[in-house]
């Protein structure tokens, strides 16, 4: 009774088909959870810590000692979202040829250093240029693993698994409110540095270290792996999983493989519908902009956003576990997004209390489903390796495109912290969003409902094909059957 109770919740809460695995799958999904969970979860958590310390620091003094004027904050964010987004196709397309565990590896150290170098920065031209080159170095994390996870892990397997893994981006960030908090309150000063400059000298020493294991953990993909914790059986048993779960071997990138994704409507829906839903999600980062303007404390500043962070972490986590139980992709990309409409309504409508404003800051994160997002671009496209690995990389780095200008324009910092271009900006944004997601679905559904008449028209060839050759076999026999009846 015991061990049927367990098994029966451990299929409900993890994998809804953990039942019917076989020992050797089960030891080999906890191998892969050990080392992509791990090194994704660790690698994203410093991504964002390394992101957001530029909020942080600009609201503990980083300011007022670079004498940062109008925008340049703004500017700031623009030069690292700028670089982000130049590197996600190339990243994409460079790990078809390079093992992922040596690329992310480089990659990390690289904006690990430079992170540990904004400790020095002395104008705002310098912060501008360092921030670029983390934006360039982090750019490939992102859309490398999400290739990385959708390579090895099945349809009832995946979006809990991204989720987990995008679960640890509003951790960072909250987790570096909590840290800047903290050294803020005991580094400030300490060997004539400020409390910011701290900051990123922590971000880094943490940064680097988790580039140097990424290179001995990361399994790269079941067709190129060489992880040394996996055997041969375990290797040859990974690439069946993907084979039986429809996943398309990894073939060369030509010209053809470019045009052929550029006829179909794949990439530009998801690129289309993630954009507008990226570009919605912008709200909540001016969250700790608009507790300065109303006096909260410094230490404040740091510490109340990291709620909306915690809650934005739960909300991803609880989408991806539904989604992978129910099956459904879908209701669990538009449901969270219709939420959206009710934090983003409130701050585009500006009410008087700070109540109000402070609920709609703090929930902002509930319509996160970034991970049931990607989980399911990488189902709709699992037919095709090369094209998965385009549109994954495409929507981040449109995304990230398009935010290297939209804050310009709708956030000026000239504007806090009501920003009455911005917030009413994302509330249109969340609807068409929802617009563009409906789109997708509709699409996609037709697509399938072809493929299965296809499938059906091939099946109904073969067997009137079969049953032409029968009816003349039988027809023979029959006339022959007459002919022996005459004879006698």
């Amino acid at each position: 009774m015991a061990p049927s109770f367990i098994k029966n919740f451990r299929s409900f809460i993890w994998d809804s088909d953990t039942h019917l695995k076989s020992h050797e799958e089960r030891k080999l999904l906890r191998k892969l959870d050990f080392s992509i969970l791990t090194i994704g979860c660790l690698g994203f958590f410093l991504k964002y810590l390394d992101q957001g310390n530029l909020s942080n620091a600009y609201i503990s003094g980083m300011q007022e000692d670079l004498q940062m004027k109008g925008n340049e904050y703004t500017y700031a964010v623009t030069c690292y979202t700028v670089a982000y987004a130049i590197m996600q196709i190339p990243s994409n397309i460079i790990i078809q040829y390079i093992r992922p565990s040596y690329w992310l590896a480089a990659m990390e150290i690289c904006w690990g250093t430079f992170t540990f170098a904004q400790a020095g920065v002395r104008s705002s031209n310098m912060l501008y240029a360092f921030r670029f080159l983390v934006g360039f170095f982090e750019s490939s994390f992102f859309p490398a693993l999400l290739f990385v996870l959708g390579s090895w892990y099945t349809k009832t397997e995946l979006a809990k698994r991204i989720a987990i893994f995008h679960m640890t981006a509003p951790v960072g960030s909250s987790f570096g409110g909590f840290l800047q908090a903290a050294v803020y309150k005991s580094l400030d000063g300490h060997h004539g540095l400020a409390g910011w400059r701290w900051l990123y000298i922590v971000c880094g020493c943490m940064t680097v270290p988790v580039g140097f294991a990424t290179f001995w953990i990361l399994p790269d993909t079941p067709y190129t792996t060489k992880a040394w914790f996996l055997s041969e059986e375990e290797k040859e048993l990974a690439i069946e999983r993907v084979r039986e779960a429809g996943k398309a071997a990894p073939a060369p990138l030509t010209v053809a493989t470019f045009k052929g994704i550029l006829t179909r409507w794949r990439w530009y829906a998801f690129v289309l519908g993630y954009v507008l839903y990226g570009s919605a999600c912008g709200a909540g980062d001016y969250f700790g902009i608009w507790l300065k303007s109303e006096k909260f404390s410094v230490e404040d500043r740091n510490l109340i956003p990291t709620g909306s962070k915690l809650i934005s972490g739960f909300c991803v986590v609880l989408w991806g576990f539904l989604s992978d139980y129910t099956g459904s992709r879908f209701a669990l990309v538009l449901c969270p997004l219709i939420y959206g409409l009710i934090p983003n309504g409130i701050l585009a409508f500006w009410p008087a209390g700070q109540g109000v404003k402070m609920f709609a800051f703090m929930t902002t994160g509930v319509q996160l489903m970034t991970a049931i997002f990607y989980s399911w671009a990488n189902e709709v496209c699992a037919d095709n390796n090369e094209e998965r690995a385009i549109v994954i990389s495409s929507m981040n780095g449109f995304q990230y495109a398009v935010a290297a200008w939209l804050p310009i324009l709708i956030f000026p910092q000239t504007m806090a912290p009501t920003f009455r271009y911005g917030f009413p900006a994302t509330w249109g944004l969340v609807i068409a969003a929802l617009i563009a997601i409906v789109g997708i679905q509709v699409l996609h559904t037709r697509e399938q409902r072809k493929k299965r008449l296809d499938e059906s028209t091939v099946e109904q060839g073969s067997f009137d094909d079969s049953g032409e050759e029968t009816g003349e076999v039988g027809s023979k026999s029959i006339s022959g059957n007459i002919r022996e009846a005459k004879s006698i």
